[in-house]
């Protein structure tokens, strides 16, 4: 699961702000977390836990939501 489906599940940021921060990606190369917090949409304890959760995705783990 892509960090900003996790994002937007947990509501943690808007289908917008993702937008947003998704174009400003393109421009920047940067990190869409890094991006996220640098703009004071996302708390860098949120993004943690977020990057967390996608870990354990990644590894075949199940997380409860």
């Amino acid at each position: 699961m892509k960090l900003g489906e996790i994002l937007l599940k947990k509501k943690l940021i808007s289908s917008t702000q993702l937008e947003q921060a998704l174009n400003l990606q393109c421009l920047y190369s940067e990190k869409l977390g890094e991006l996220l917090v640098s703009k004071g949409w996302l708390q860098p304890e949120d993004l943690h836990q977020a990057l967390r959760e996608q870990y354990w995705r990644e590894q075949g783990f199940w997380v409860i939501d």
